[in-house]
């Protein structure tokens, strides 16, 4: 039960995840759900792989299917495209609601980047950044290209150092303004489009970001609605940013910074986690235990961003189903909340075949459990549009690259 405790309020490890569950749509799937809601009610599903991003989705809503999905994605009417596919949080690929684009980009682009990573000869200038840029978006606007596409566009409205062949890539060298592909995204000059074939290709949304610090505190706020209570460093992690930059900022929302500040947030005491922060006032909490079962696929967003990870993970599952301490590398079951396993899928047709490995112990799945279990499976193939079936097993597949 939340109570106060030296003038604020604490908050417990299963009133939080409760709470986070709920507010992700993982309670239960919501009736009239769309996809561009549930994608922001995530902060964005991670959409690497395109599938899992609509399984995550689909997951959220009463009767979403992964088609609608591909609708609100790629609809060549433009009313129901509102879904955006683009580089979001920590500069991966994303499906984000298409009406928080300038939210999105106002925000990301104003995040502080850190050291330079690549090697000394690889890098580009400061101008020669803004110079490629400034391409990517002309040479996208009222144009779908593909990577090779863009790449000579850019080389010509640049000059030859825009195309050597100095970063690292998947077995072979990319040309050196690859390396700020995400950054384009980020300023909001592009973002997928439908593929041509196998190949990917690029468009410019049009996008005008909103001014940084508007941005930035209102993309706070969600956070903490979705994940709160949160700590500065949550959040940094989460969104691939500098500590002191995050917790800067936070200060300055709670105004106990150098400025007045705005008094958005406010502090709490959480469990394990120390000092942390939620929304003004959105302090109330659910009391009862998280029941049922879900299975969560590659790189969902609530595997991803809910913190202190080792409570969300606790025990084998640390172990099991944190890929080297990276959440999102395995698919993930749920029981009460809580990672109690990993699984897998393999599609052959319409018959997909889901494995899932507990890791509470080696007996069989009570009969209640194994119902609940079976159930979710059911739904996992109708959200992907097949006929799923159940083993429970030992899940042979690594982690996901």
């Amino acid at each position: 039960m939340t109570t106060r405790a030296r003038g604020y309020v604490t908050v417990t490890w299963p009133e939080a995840n409760a709470r986070r569950l709920a507010r992700q749509h993982l309670s239960g799937p919501v009736p009239d759900l769309s996809p561009a809601d549930a994608v922001g009610a995530m902060l964005g599903t991670h959409a690497q792989v395109l599938s899992a991003a609509e399984l995550s989705v689909g997951l959220r809503g009463a009767g979403l299917t992964r088609t609608d999905v591909r609708t609100a994605l790629w609809s060549e009417d433009a009313d129901r495209r509102t879904l955006v596919k683009t580089f979001g949080p920590r500069g991966t690929v994303h499906l984000l609601p298409a009406a928080d684009l300038p939210l999105w980009t106002g925000a990301l682009s104003a995040v502080p980047t850190g050291p330079n990573p690549f090697p000394k000869d690889a890098r580009m200038t400061p101008d020669q950044v803004e110079e490629v840029v400034a391409a990517i978006g002309a040479a996208l606007t009222g144009a779908e290209l593909t990577v090779d596409e863009l790449a000579e566009e850019v080389v010509a409205r640049t000059g030859p150092w825009a195309g050597d062949l100095v970063m690292p890539g998947f077995q072979e060298m990319w040309p050196r303004w690859r390396q700020v592909l995400h950054l384009a995204g980020h300023r909001g000059v592009l973002a997928y489009a439908p593929n041509r074939g196998r190949r990917a290709t690029y468009t410019n949304p049009g996008c005008t970001p909103l001014p940084g610090p508007q941005a930035q505190a209102e993309l706070v706020e969600r956070y903490l609605h979705a994940y709160g209570p949160a700590t500065p460093a949550h959040f940094a992690r989460w969104l691939a940013a500098p500590k002191r930059w995050a917790e800067e900022l936070f200060a300055s929302l709670a105004g106990t910074g150098s400025g007045s500040g705005s008094g958005a947030i406010e502090e709490v005491a959480f469990e394990d986690a120390g000092p942390a922060w939620v929304v003004a006032g959105d302090t109330d909490f659910p009391a009862g235990p998280v029941r049922g079962v879900r299975l969560l696929p590659y790189f969902d967003a609530f595997a991803i961003a809910s913190q202190p990870r080792e409570r969300l993970f606790p025990g084998r599952a640390f172990e099991r189903a944190l890929g080297g301490g990276q959440a999102g590398n395995y698919p993930v079951l749920l029981v009460g909340g809580t990672v109690a396993g990993v699984w897998h899928q393999r599609r052959s047709g319409k018959r997909i075949t889901v494995t899932v490995e507990p890791l509470e112990s080696s007996e069989p799945l009570p009969t209640g459990r194994l119902r609940e279990l079976e159930d979710e499976v059911e739904r996992v193939g109708a959200i992907m549009e097949g006929r799923a079936e159940l083993t429970v097993g030992a899940v042979s597949v690594g982690p996901h690259a």
